[in-house]
């Protein structure tokens, strides 16, 4: 199916490895340019040079540098003429007790996961409604839907953003205007963070890694680990002409792991 986005221009996130790179990597495909951003100017080069080879056709431009500062946000900004999609996405804060959490860590969460993406979608939405054509992603967590204790630091910076997405998304000068603002929540997949997690667990269990990632596949239905590619997929099927009628919504992308009907 053509997805009728081809040459429009996206700004994907956190994109040098993992769900935020599958994310590039079919948007690409699609025949849409892309402004891909992470931390890592090693990986995100090699990334760029990966996604021209991808689909010649296409403009590809890597800022490397960290988007959730203001200085990071202006400079991937600055690097299109127009931005018709945006794929929000930051890595996930690190796990642990909550006791043991600081003022200045809960700071840090919503700024990564929270903040970010309000300020991305406010410097770029309006744009879009002016032009008849928006479609804004934000990659969350599985855990928004089914909390997961360890990453308290997530579970509330990522609802914080699913709260108010659920009302932005609804305004009548966005959504008559063909904009869409949806939030894609990821499962278990086979990136760099779920071999972090693993690790982490297996050494507060006293277990061995492959025992810990074992435990984790029995949890999903589907029997595997998702695949950023798979991933990349269903973000663009969100960012297409198709998907109009579709918006303030959380998919969940979990292989059946979550139990619950709603």
């Amino acid at each position: 199916m053509d997805l009728n986005i081809k040459g429009r221009w996206a700004l994907v996130c956190a994109a040098s490895k993992g769900l935020g790179k599958g994310c590039a990597q079919a948007l690409v495909a699609e025949g849409v340019n892309v402004v891909i951003t992470a931390r890592g100017s090693e990986a995100l080069g090699a990334t760029a040079q990966a996604l021209r080879q991808l689909n010649p056709a296409v403009t590809v431009t890597a800022v490397a540098g960290d988007i959730t500062t203001s200085a990071g946000r202006a400079a991937a900004l600055a690097a299109a003429p127009r931005f018709d999609i945006l794929v929000n996405n930051a890595g996930g804060p690190p796990p642990g007790d909550f006791r043991d959490w600081s003022r200045e860590d809960w700071i840090a969460a919503l700024d990564a996961n929270m903040l970010t993406a309000i300020e991305l979608i406010k410097a770029t939405v309006d744009g879009m409604a002016e032009r008849g054509f928006g479609r804004v992603v934000n990659i969350t967590s599985g855990a928004v839907k089914a909390p997961i204790d360890v990453l308290g630091l997530s579970n509330g910076a990522r609802s914080g953003l699913t709260g108010f997405i659920a009302g932005i998304a609804r305004q009548k000068r966005i959504a008559e205007r063909n904009v869409t603002i949806n939030n894609l929540l990821p499962g278990l997949f086979d990136t760099d963070r779920l071999r972090q997690s693993t690790d982490a667990a297996a050494k507060a269990q006293g277990k061995s890694y492959d025992a810990a990632l074992e435990a984790k596949r029995q949890l999903i239905p589907a029997g595997r680990f998702g695949s950023p590619k798979e991933f990349g997929a269903f973000c663009a099927l969100l960012c297409s002409a198709h998907a109009g009628y579709f918006t303030g919504q959380n998919v969940l992308l979990d292989g059946g792991a979550y139990p619950g009907t709603f």
